[in-house]
């Protein structure tokens, strides 16, 4: 088929680059003219793994472009993808779906065929019927113009394997035409046995805010038992084990530390939550707010955890190296990230701190420049007071931490992410404190 892909963020380029890997003629669109030209020469402006190869192999086959001009790609394509950005609204709660109805609203303008338009953007309950209402009177080709809404699972990290290879593709359409482009669009997917589940738009919309919010929940449940394992001289990792063998639970997204962050999980807690106040569902809304507020405390939980690591020694004008800045690992985002949190927690309570990753510095500094950054795990380390790490790069759990060991001034680690095995460690000389497991 021909598509376009409008919007090339973080969900835009990787659908872009899988869909010229599927075999179909691409073109990408984004209004950051800069953007587009390092992308037509095959540069990847965010870190993915493998997305840098398959987007150098398609731009210098022919199969994918980008470019500024929306009416090329109007022109161009018979199936238009809308991956633009969906931030949190001023109140903090509901979508900003302003930049998916100006490219609608643009995209609109040009489409003089009949065409499908899928919406990927995460957005509120009955934004299909208000984008299909808006194209269908603006667009010359009306009524032949289909609205199809398709939420992406794609987790940072991850993003040309999910995409690729996902677990699940949901179609929330409005007709018969707009369910056949899902079905060809997507044919190398759906024959190599993924499910598709295709149902109304309400539908489609709600089911990528009910299973972001479902993990957001898993990680603030984990997160309160290991306040109480904390309190109690419990295991935190052995109850996560204990619990996962139950396949009504699963030990996936269990991992207790300093909360979710990332430009989605967030903003789709806090939108979920206000659609449910919206449809009038009050027990859900407690149960969502009561999620949000574990996982904001996790940073005051972490300084704790620092404090008891220290001991009598004072905070103030400690030198902390804190391992990690990106939300998780994998990603160069920053956004919403519970590690810079934590970093400018320590800084504002007195600390010199110095910063390490291995893929957002360049990110991180743009957002905290009042902190010093470094992708030299050595130089980072060296000197360093109390070393905490916050994001649970692989970097940090293959480390050896005998080869470490003389960098610090003092081989003291705060785990908050209870991501490290503490019993090479401990056996290397590090004194190792973790949220919810003994033995410190």
């Amino acid at each position: 088929m021909r598509v376009s892909v409008i919007g090339c963020g973080h969900l835009g380029i990787p659908h872009a680059a899988a869909m010229a890997e599927l075999g179909h003629e691409v073109v990408g669109v984004d209004v950051d003219r800069e953007k587009v030209e390092r992308l037509n020469v095959g540069e990847c402006p965010i870190f993915e793994p493998g997305l840098p190869e398959l987007l150098a192999r398609h731009v210098g086959s022919g199969r994918l472009r980008f470019t500024a001009d929306i009416a090329e790609a109007a022109a161009f394509a018979e199936l238009h993808f809308i991956g633009v950005g969906t931030p949190i609204d001023a109140d903090g709660r509901s979508y900003d779906t302003g930049q998916v109805f100006g490219a609608v609203r643009r995209l609109a303008l040009h489409l003089t065929e009949p065409c499908t338009i899928v919406g990927k953007s995460t957005v509120t309950v009955g934004t299909t019927a208000e984008v299909t209402a808006l194209v269908q009177r603006l667009a010359p080709a009306g009524t032949g113009v289909e609205v199809v809404w398709n939420p992406e699972f794609l987790r940072e990290g991850h993003a040309v394997e999910d995409t690729l290879r996902p677990d699940r593709i949901i179609a929330g359409v409005t007709g018969a035409e707009g369910e056949k482009a899902i079905r060809e669009v997507y044919a190398g997917i759906l024959d190599a046995g993924v499910p598709l589940f295709v149902c109304d738009p309400a539908t489609a919309e709600l089911a990528k805010g009910a299973a972001n919010t479902f993990l957001g929940l898993k990680i603030s449940y984990i997160n309160a038992v290991a306040d109480m394992c904390e309190a109690a001289g419990a295991d935190i990792a052995r109850i996560v084990e204990i619990l996962g063998v139950d396949p009504r639970i699963g030990a996936g997204g269990m991992r207790p530390g300093i909360g979710y962050g990332g430009g989605c999980l967030p903003k789709d807690v806090r939108a979920f939550t206000a659609s449910a106040r919206q449809l009038g569902a009050g027990g859900a809304v407690d149960l969502l707010l009561a999620a949000e507020r574990i996982n904001e405390s996790r940073i005051g939980v972490a300084m704790d955890l620092v404090a008891d690591a220290l001991g009598d020694r004072p905070l103030r004008d400690a030198r902390v190296t804190v391992l990690g800045a990106a939300f998780k690992p994998g990603t160069s985002d920053v956004r919403e990230s519970p590690a810079l949190a934590l970093a400018l927690a320590l800084y504002r309570a007195g600390a010199v701190v110095t910063v390490h990753d291995p893929q957002a510095v360049a990110n991180a500094m743009v957002r905290n420049p009042e902190l010093d950054f470094t992708a030299d795990l050595p130089a980072a380390l060296a000197g360093a007071e109390l070393v905490v790490l916050a994001t649970e790069w692989s970097e940090y759990r293959r480390a050896d931490p005998g080869a470490l060991l003389d960098l610090p001034a003092d081989p003291l680690l705060v785990d908050c992410r209870t991501t490290l095995d503490p019993e090479p460690w401990r056996a290397a000389g590090w004194r190792i404190h973790q949220l919810g497991r003994p033995g410190k």
